[in-house]
């Protein structure tokens, strides 16, 4: 089996992940131990800084995201072991005992830690909360959450009309509501959720289609009071309940194997074999997808671990064709749109992904920057409003590409680097360590 050549040089602040394939004869071979699931590390440190007694987590990711959520709560009184092993032991304040932080709080790159840690800043009463990111983050869109939280009687302060941080926050005791979502978003439902943990009555969300569940499943590990209907994409909690503390074990997280996942699946000769994958079926969309697509994949060894479904993933090369991607699957794979469109560009005819306009305010505007860095290589792809169409079959052929300093969008580019004639330069590889710090490493282990 010939080589892939991977290096990293660093030029300035930025750092570029330098990939050149061999002419002939690549495959790629082994087995993968991807990071734990972002969602769930999240989720969590959180539930366990305000939950009563001790967590103990294990599997946690130790990517800069988490890091961010575990910095916010110590500095509210959460005792939180260091983040440089994946067992990490989290002592908790109890519910609404969460302290005034004497400094702002800064959520760095991750829009998980921000939109949900609002839900409890803003509802506990009394005291004053500032809040903060880098500057992807000062840039995201956080008025889906303020509007709801505001409806049910918060206070809330921030920039271009109370939508983006800086915010600050006066808690207060909040009244419970029902709350249409206009858009499927996890981590909309999981703010107005954990804000109605502190309400006296019942708080509910409704959302047009289902998205993730992972806080509904752990709330209720920790013991809160939840009514769950499918039929409405519904779900209740019922506010003040008591949180004990919980061993977690994390699942390695889908979205990371979702890279491999489409290694595997396009590269000639490759067999890959992903383990501890977890496979909630509100986050398999990306694996519906693949199999739309032809992709030769195969689950091995299903089971529940701590309440989330877990599987090993064998993938194996083989003929992808294109199809169409839209509708209520979408929510399932939004993380997954721009490897799935590395996919494409591999798969014979034309592939369209719609109603996934939700991309475009994430860590970067994920449908430009995909399609920017794939049409420099030589594919074939037109932005639409709300998502992307791909002409597939076209021979990539190596250039210097942008991450735009999303880890998600350097990951993508480095994937179809492997089927690039010549060298491809991503520009800011840096921002991998965000979900996937050893992602570099697996790469090179895979290809030889």
């Amino acid at each position: 089996m010939s080589s892939v050549v991977v290096t990293l040089k660093n030029t300035l602040d930025r750092q570029n992940l330098i990939i050149t394939p061999p002419t002939s004869g690549l495959s790629l071979q082994g087995t993968i131990n991807i990071p734990g699931d972002k969602s769930i590390s999240h989720r969590a440190l959180m539930l366990g800084a305000i939950a009563e007694g001790e967590t103990i987590v294990e599997g946690l990711l130790l990517g800069e995201d988490p890091r961010s959520t575990a910095s916010c709560f110590r500095a509210m009184g959460a005792e939180i072991s260091e983040l440089n092993t994946e067992k990490v032991v989290v002592k908790g304040v109890g519910l609404g005992n969460l302290l005034e932080p004497e400094d702002v709080l800064d959520a760095g790159n991750s829009g998980t830690t921000m939109r949900l840690m609002l839900g409890l800043l803003a509802s506990h009463r009394e005291r004053f909360f500032t809040v903060t990111g880098d500057n992807s983050l000062r840039s995201r869109p956080m008025s889906r959450v303020i509007k709801p939280l505001q409806q049910m009687g918060a206070t809330i302060w921030g920039r271009k009309n109370n939508s983006i941080a800086p915010l600050a926050i006066r808690g207060q005791q909040l009244k419970p509501i029902h709350y249409h979502s206009p858009i499927a978003s996890a981590q909309v439902k999981s703010c107005i959720l954990l804000a109605g943990l502190m309400v006296e009555g019942k708080t509910t969300v409704t959302e047009p289609a289902l998205s993730r569940d992972h806080s509904e499943r752990m709330l209720q590990a920790f013991g809160a009071k939840l009514e769950i209907d499918p039929e409405t994409n519904s779900v209740t909690i019922a506010g003040q309940p008591t949180l004990q503390g919980q061993k977690v074990i994390v699942p390695g997280d889908i979205s990371s194997a979702a890279f491999w996942l489409v290694a595997g699946a396009i590269v000639p000769g490759s067999e890959l074999l992903i383990k501890n994958v977890g496979v909630n079926p509100t986050r398999t969309g990306i694996l519906e997808a693949l199999e739309m697509m032809g992709a030769n994949i195969e689950l091995e060894n299903q089971r529940i671990v701590a309440g989330e479904p877990v599987a090993e993933l064998r993938v194996r090369h083989g003929k992808l064709k294109g199809c169409t991607i839209e509708g209520d699957i979408i929510p399932r794979l939004i993380d997954e749109v721009p490897i799935l469109a590395v996919a494409a560009t591999f798969a014979e005819g034309t592939t369209t992904i719609k109603d996934a306009a939700e991309l475009r305010v994430k860590e970067s505007d994920r449908l430009a920057a995909i399609a920017s860095g794939l049409n420099r290589m030589g594919a074939k792809i037109t932005e639409l409003t709300d998502g992307l169409e791909i002409t597939g079959g076209t021979q990539l052929t190596g250039a210097e590409v942008d991450s735009y300093t999303d880890h998600r969008i350097a990951m993508s580019l480095a994937i179809a680097a492997l089927n690039a004639k010549n060298t491809t330069t991503i520009i800011g590889a840096e921002a991998a360590a965000i979900s996937y710090p050893n992602f570099v490493p697996t790469l090179q282990l895979i290809s030889g």
